[in-house]
């Protein structure tokens, strides 16, 4: 009898353990989201706060979801995406938009758009576009961040650290890249991602405003790890600093024990407990 119990309680373990492993990360729909200028944009000085010229400065919005642009602040402002080094690039641009008055723009394709002013150009923010219930990157702030021990971390020269957040990789469905320069603002970088040899990601020029951002693969061939080149080019806007050319290179790059192999053993330990119970290899008391 005491084996049965000693049984029916790994038994129980299990299942309660399998059942923790299942309850999802976070994940969160973003239908619509409204930015406005911060108090005050039209003079410098906005980009050095936290809270940037634009709030939120990094927005998250679901692929077909909405983008309000709403005009609070006392002068007029422009929400043009592109930046000012490389110019418009066309997937929204409210003109000119005065004071009290609102645009709406429909997200359609997923991906980072940077945008900024035209008539304040210091006043620059992202608009990260997901599909729907896609695992959160966002607080209530809208700012990006990675929960949880990053899949890999490197450094720089000069000390700064550089850490990467990945989805599983998965046969026919695209990686998601989450990437942080710790503590840095105004980060320009390259990254190239292949998996076996093949390319799957090869983004020049891309700036985050807060050391933080987010990319995503072509659809992977297979579930084969992947390898990461993250090339530094720069903090700054116009002029750049650091270590420019520098690499940061992941080889090999796989998610930790994730949800999945949780389960397996989970699934495992109810195996070997039925099959102990049975064969009466627990000795009995």
């Amino acid at each position: 009898m005491k084996t049965k119990a000693i049984g029916s309680f790994f038994v129980l373990f299990a299942i309660a353990a399998g059942v923790f492993t299942m309850t999802p990360a976070a994940f969160a729909d973003h239908p619509e989201v409204t930015i406005v200028p911060a108090e005050g944009s039209a003079s410098p000085g906005c980009e050095e706060t936290e809270e940037g010229c634009y709030i939120p400065k990094v927005a998250t919005v679901d692929v077909g979801g909405v983008v309000v642009f709403s005009n609070t602040d006392s002068a007029a402002h422009t929400w043009t995406a592109g930046s000012l080094a490389d110019g418009p690039t066309g997937e929204f641009d409210t003109g000119l938009l005065m004071v009290d008055n609102s645009f709406e723009w429909k997200a359609e394709t997923v991906g980072e758009i940077p945008y900024f002013c035209m008539v304040h150009p210091w006043m620059v923010g992202v608009i990260i576009v997901q599909e729907a219930g896609a695992a959160d990157h966002g607080d209530d702030n809208g700012m990006m961040h990675s929960d949880g021990d990053a899949t890999a971390t490197g450094m720089l020269s000069d000390g700064t650290m550089v850490s990467i957040w990945t989805s599983e990789p998965t046969a026919g469905e695209m990686m998601e890249i989450s990437i942080e320069f710790a503590d840095s603002e105004h980060v320009n970088h390259d990254i190239m991602v292949t998996q076996n040899g093949n390319e799957v990601l090869s983004d020049e020029g891309a700036h985050h405003h807060d050391g933080t951002g987010m990319h995503k693969t072509a659809p992977l061939d297979s579930s084969d790890p992947v390898d990461i080149k993250i090339t530094f080019q720069g903090f700054g806007v116009d002029e750049k600093t650091g270590p420019i050319g520098e690499e940061v290179v992941f080889s090999n790059v796989v998610p930790e024990f994730g949800t999945i192999a949780m389960m397996i053993l989970a699934v495992a330990i109810i195996s070997i407990v039925a099959v102990t119970a049975k064969s009466r290899v627990v000795p009995r008391f």
